[in-house]
């Protein structure tokens, strides 16, 4: 009987200390080193929230630049990937069409290379960042559509262009949204 109170005792306390104690100590830290981390990273406009800097959705305008496919169309409630496979004829005729679309819509020509990024869908599906290259292939349009001059889009690219991790980790990459609303505060 001795060991059961004590097994009982062990497991309430360390179920205080792991499940109430610590989460709340972790969320007050959080709140305190990184209030807008925190709380989801979000992007307000006019006093409305618009979207999460962590969290991709979807433009489908010409007067803005797309971001990655997503499998679960940024729902980050089902955020995953599609787990079809580099050989998979489904995955192989998808990523065909989404070519052909993004050549299409940027009027490229056929057999242009495209950015993997603009094609390709995250591990999550909700990735919000595209590579530079794949802003840089949609200035043309945007610009266009935009009736703006393809210099001021470029240098609105490049100026809204975060580089690697710590400097070395990764490549250069843009965050759709925050650049959507720069390029929504030139018009």
């Amino acid at each position: 009987m001795k060991e059961i109170r004590t097994a009982f005792l062990v497991i309430l306390v360390f179920s205080l200390l792991l499940g109430v104690v610590y989460p709340l100590l972790m969320t007050g830290i959080g709140q305190l080193a990184f209030p807008s981390r925190a709380n989801g990273s979000l992007v307000s406009v006019g006093g409305h929230v618009v979207g999460s800097e962590l969290i991709g959705q979807s433009f489908v305008s010409a007067r803005y630049f797309h971001g990655r496919p997503s499998p679960s169309d940024y729902d980050a409630m089902a955020s995953g990937a599609s787990n079809f496979g580099p050989t998979n004829s489904a995955f192989l005729l998808e990523v065909k069409t989404r070519v052909d679309r993004l050549l299409r819509e940027n009027d490229l020509a056929p057999g242009t290379s495209v950015p993997a990024d603009l094609v390709l869908a995250s591990a999550s599906g909700l990735d919000p960042d595209i590579s530079l290259e794949g802003a840089l292939l949609q200035v043309d349009r945007v610009a266009a559509a935009r009736g703006l001059d393809i210099a001021v889009v470029r240098a609105l690219v490049q100026q809204m262009t975060r580089g690697p991790f710590l400097g070395a980790f990764g490549d250069p990459r843009v965050n759709v949204l925050q650049l959507n609303l720069a390029l929504d505060g030139l018009s």
